[in-house]
């Protein structure tokens, strides 16, 4: 990852769940069985020069294992 998340992320939506996400069966082996969805939602981050920017980010969570694979999409500023 090349930059820091800063703060909350706010704006959360699901963008897919369980069969309908592309990487289902690569999750699952990687990271073990779950609920997993895809998410998106915005936030702070800290680029590895030091400037702070909005950006969108898209991540897969399940349930007790938190984010994972966060990326950054765009930025919002």
């Amino acid at each position: 990852m090349n930059f820091e998340i800063i703060g909350k992320t706010e704006q959360i939506e699901v963008i897919a769940s369980g069969k309908s996400i592309h990487d289902l069966r690569r999750l699952e082996k990687q990271y073990g069985q779950g609920k997993w969805r895809k998410l998106k939602g915005i936030a702070l981050v800290r680029l590895t020069n030091g400037r702070i920017r909005r950006a969108e980010l898209h991540w897969y969570e399940a349930h007790g294992m938190g984010k994972k694979e966060i990326k950054r999409k765009r930025y919002l500023d």
